[in-house]
């Protein structure tokens, strides 16, 4: 399962998706994001998959990568929708002791796992079509204008990015981890929830020495190449806007419009 989250892993390609600005892809991922909260019915959902499906066809990654990725938030995914299903009150459609399943549960069950689910792919698609090295050059861009308020615009976008570039890196250390106690004897999966999590801490432990001795190299290796920050530094690419970004913005406008058409007018 670890195996499978796509979240912060990068794909190469010559997309059109690929080749658009990474501010452009970083401000439509925001705009994909708030606009899935703006939906309140499930024909909003029809819309929201026929731009995704748009977007991934686009970037020609295969649909069945990303459908892998969801694997790694099942848990997540069905604790979110056994929530919903269980303690939303309502009208009671079958009991049992104290659990009680209402209509309502099953369609704000329906809705919150639909959202998660299109939340997640709307992320990945940003990562898997955007290098890390771009993806810090465009959040530095965006968040430029609050540095006059003494926000580190660089550093906080390098923070991001390489945390997003070590979320693969770490899922698979923790898979060898997994593989080296088990073969020692470990069982991560049977017992209830406290002995799975006292299983774990043999895990934990080479997990996190491990981690901090990737971001020290990391760190001695930046300070080898002379690497002093964002103040004064120049880039080898200049990030500029081309036809298909402006494109882009055109296709987002029109996104949220058919979003606020469906919430205000479509009964």
């Amino acid at each position: 399962m670890l195996r499978d989250i796509t979240i912060g892993q990068y794909v190469p390609g010559e997309s059109v998706i690929h080749r658009l600005d990474p501010r452009t892809k970083i401000l439509l991922t925001l705009i994909f994001i708030i606009s899935l909260f703006i939906i309140t019915r499930f024909s909003g959902y029809i819309i929201a998959a026929a731009f995704l499906f748009t977007v991934i066809y686009l970037s020609r990654i295969p649909a069945r990568y990303i459908i892998k990725g969801l694997r790694g938030i099942i848990i997540i995914l069905l604790i979110t929708v056994l929530i919903n299903m269980f303690m939303t009150p309502g009208r009671v459609l079958w009991s049992f002791l104290f659990l009680k399943v209402t209509y309502e549960g099953l369609t704000q069950a329906a809705f919150m796992g639909l959202r998660l689910v299109f939340l997640i792919v709307g992320t990945s698609i940003l990562t898997l079509t955007t290098p890390p090295i771009i993806m810090t050059d465009g959040i530095e861009y965006l968040l430029k204008p609050l540095r006059p308020i003494g926000v580190p615009a660089h550093e906080l976008a390098m923070m991001m990015t390489i945390a997003l570039r070590f979320i693969p890196t770490l899922m698979e250390e923790t898979d060898k981890i997994m593989k080296a106690q088990m073969a020692r004897g470990a069982d991560f999966e049977s017992g209830n929830v406290l002995n799975r999590a006292r299983n774990m801490v043999p895990l934990l432990v080479p997990l996190f020495i491990n981690a901090f001795r990737r971001a020290d190299e990391l760190a001695i290796a930046m300070e080898a190449r002379c690497y002093r920050g964002g103040e004064g530094r120049t880039r080898l690419h200049e990030l500029i806007y081309n036809r298909n970004d402006y494109l882009a913005y055109v296709f987002a406008t029109v996104m949220v419009g058919l979003f606020i058409w469906n919430r205000y007018w479509v009964w």
